[in-house]
């Protein structure tokens, strides 16, 4: 290591809490996901508003407490008609809902918010002893063979992930006619063609095909980013990557804008059946790259903060190569994703 003599050219990390740490994060991170879409608790109002005469006085009943929801719903002889399991069960609910809906109900936010704050957090002071290693010259020339395996089988791992996404996908677009077999009338009829009856794909030539031309310009720009700290033009490094990182949250936002559209206008006929999955495949295959992108997008500026504090050098910035492979790589996916996806099978 660098503050002591050592006989060989790896690098043995010293002890660390951030792999710890950031497990548990992650934990509360999924539960906070499972918390806003489907909930923890149920809602109290709705288990007593049919009993006491609609939701506004079951607001009320739970302004003065639990107690005096359960009162009131012992007093219901609708309520009373119950079995005595569905009565205990029913009342159990309302007092857990009153106390922790605010927290576990759905679509409540903030299980969700601590995740991703203590995420990023610890994800970032982590990331912070892995530069402070660098600069301290830890990452030999062995040691940085390493970290590009690492990285080259990191995105090898997310290629499989979008195989997955692709591979429902195209199962439902080239191999739907085996549902014709179907015994059931109904499930004949819902895939009998792609897309299925009530769904109304997205036109791929006006906003897919506007980020296409975002990611290709931001692929050029990155390119040029590295190319030209090979060349220790920090000047144009920095352009290049303020550039990129902009790109990359237009793509985002005009996304954003795309996923808004689809759910007002309803064009994927959210009622199930086929149309259901056409539904989970786009968004799954489209929203995962997304996500990809916003990743990339951090990163590169994480790698701009990094190039304006002098940390990258002609020599050495794998950190920045890195950057730029998994953003090429984020470029190639959604060239195969509006090919496929949009055009193709849309």
């Amino acid at each position: 290591m660098a503050h002591a003599a050592v006989k060989h050219d790896y690098h043995l990390v010293n002890p660390s809490p951030w792999p710890l740490l950031v497990s548990i994060s992650l934990f509360v991170l999924a539960v906070g996901f499972v918390v806003m879409t489907k909930g923890l608790v149920a809602d109290p109002v709705s288990l007593i508003e049919a009993y006491v005469g609609g939701a506004d006085k079951a607001k009320a009943l739970l302004g003065q407490g639990s107690e005096a929801a359960v009162a009131a719903l012992k007093a219901n002889p609708d309520f009373l008609k119950a079995a005595a399991a569905d009565q205990a069960k029913t009342i159990t609910n309302l007092q857990t809902g009153a106390s922790w809906h605010w927290l576990m109900g759905k679509s409540k936010i903030w299980v969700l918010l601590l995740g991703f704050l203590s995420v990023a957090a610890i994800a970032g002071s982590w990331w912070a002893d892995v530069v402070k290693e660098s600069r301290a010259g830890d990452h030999t020339p062995v040691v940085q063979i390493g970290l590009r395996y690492g990285m080259i089988l990191f995105i090898l791992s997310e290629v499989m992930f979008f195989v997955a996404w692709f591979w429902i996908f195209f199962e439902g677009a080239i191999w739907h006619d085996a549902r014709l077999l179907s015994t059931v009338p109904e499930v004949a009829e819902a895939w009998a063609k792609w897309p299925p009856e009530g769904v109304e794909p997205v036109n791929p030539w006006e906003l897919p095909l506007l980020n296409t031309l975002i990611l290709l310009l931001s692929g050029t720009t990155v390119t040029w980013a590295h190319h030209a700290l090979q060349e220790g033009n920090r000047k144009s490094t920095a352009i290049g990557l303020a550039i990129t990182v902009a790109l990359g949250a237009l793509f985002t936002s005009i996304q954003v804008h795309e996923y808004g559209e689809i759910i007002h206008e309803k064009l994927f006929g959210f009622g199930g059946g086929a149309g259901g999955l056409y539904g989970s495949g786009f968004f799954m295959a489209t929203g995962f790259h997304g996500a990809h992108v916003l990743v990339g997008t951090i990163f590169l500026l994480v790698c701009l903060i990094r190039l304006l504090k002098g940390h990258f050098t002609p020599q050495k910035h794998f950190g920045f190569e890195a950057a730029a492979w998994y953003w090429h790589f984020v470029d190639v996916v959604w060239l195969f994703l509006f090919a496929f996806i949009y055009v193709t099978f849309g």
